[in-house]
């Protein structure tokens, strides 16, 4: 059955048909993937937990600008620390930038010191695609209740120094602390800025 509705989205997408937009408030769409180890991931298995999603490319000047000043890694494993679900997503296709193997993802993936829980192959884009996914990162945080509660940039600094880092809002870390506080998120839709996903 999981197939069966993974596939229905792709075939949706690669036709052109309208698939509506994840808005903050509403579930987020459910999906399942593959990690670069070979275990399925299917969004459900995390109900009751705070999961963030995370679209990724490691040759983007945006993404390289918190990886390579270890922003998002230490963001990753400060949450993960408290039981929230991190999932990297990489939609890039087969031949376009951003893509990468199962082994060359797991060796980025330990080279960088990614504190994600999971980092999700998403070749077809089947799944950024049903979250209208556009850049990288582009990031979402859904709540134990598999609502989503915000959605968009990492910050609002939107350049590739990482001399920024020190001075931006973290909207991520915002909402994540306001969700898990119990209190609604002041900020939930902020436009993402970054790399255009390679999709096909």
């Amino acid at each position: 059955m999981k197939t069966i509705i993974k596939t229905t989205v792709a075939l949706l997408v690669a036709a052109g048909t309208s698939l509506a937009a994840p808005q903050v408030g509403q579930p987020a769409p459910a999906f399942t993937l593959t990690d670069s180890n070979g275990q399925s991931h299917n969004l459900s298995d995390f109900k009751g937990k705070f999961v963030v999603l995370e679209w990724l490319n490691h040759r983007c000047p945006f993404v390289m600008k918190h990886y390579g000043s270890g922003n998002m890694q230490k963001l990753q494993k400060e949450y993960t620390g408290k039981d929230v679900v991190w999932l990297s997503i990489v939609s890039s296709a087969p031949g376009k930038q951003g893509h990468m193997s199962p082994e060359e993802t797991n060796k980025a993936k330990t080279e960088k010191g990614s504190g994600a829980t999971a980092v999700l192959i998403d070749e077809d884009g089947a799944v950024g695609k049903l979250y209208d996914a556009k850049v990288t990162p582009e990031l979402y945080v859904i709540n134990p209740d598999g609502v989503l509660v915000y959605m968009g940039a990492i910050d609002d600094k939107k350049s590739v120094d990482a001399a920024d880092i020190a001075g931006a809002k973290n909207y991520v870390k915002q909402a994540l602390d306001a969700a898990m506080a119990g209190k609604p998120v002041s900020e939930p839709t902020i436009t993402p800025y970054g790399c255009g996903i390679k999709y096909n």
